[in-house]
């Protein structure tokens, strides 16, 4: 007697779902970090897009900074028409703003691949003060250090 076969048995089908499976392991963890990294040149990109608006503004405005990320939408000459969500803030949220009590100095921040935000403003020298470990921070501003890569907090 002749048997022909042309399905596959159950156990070769397991042992292809077990692959699938470990591969799917493996590659999901390098997968996040691409996500990070993509999300991480996107805050760049934002800020320093924002710095160059916040400039603009403190130059055709008297020599004061906006008081709100959001005044610089409205402001002439006009760089930015929307203000960008921080990518590692869920909902639809703006990055972080903070200006010295002089007026002198600002700082614009993400919340960064931690998701919890360590500056928490800017004091009237230019330097950053933050609540916890900002060196994985992304931020600019026209103080101490013009942004992360400098890193004076």
């Amino acid at each position: 007697m002749k048997v022909n076969r042309n399905a596959f048995t159950l156990i070769e089908m397991m042992i292809v779902i077990v692959v699938i499976a470990i591969l799917i392991g493996v590659l999901l963890p390098s997968f996040r970090g691409t996500q990070d990294e993509a999300a991480q040149q996107r805050a760049r990109a934002d800020l320093r897009t924002l710095a160059t608006a916040t400039e603009s503004y403190y130059i055709h405005n008297s020599n004061t900074l906006p008081a709100t990320l959001t005044a610089l939408i409205s402001a002439t000459p006009r760089i930015v028409s929307v203000v960008p969500d921080d990518p590692f803030r869920t909902g639809s949220t703006d990055y972080s703003y903070s200006v010295s009590a002089n007026g002198s100095y600002y700082v614009i921040y993400s919340y960064s691949l931690d998701r919890a935000v360590d500056i928490s403003g800017i004091n009237n020298s230019g330097q950053m003060t933050e609540s916890g470990d900002c060196t994985e921070d992304v931020w600019v501003s026209n103080g101490v250090g013009t942004d992360a890569s400098s890193n004076p907090c």
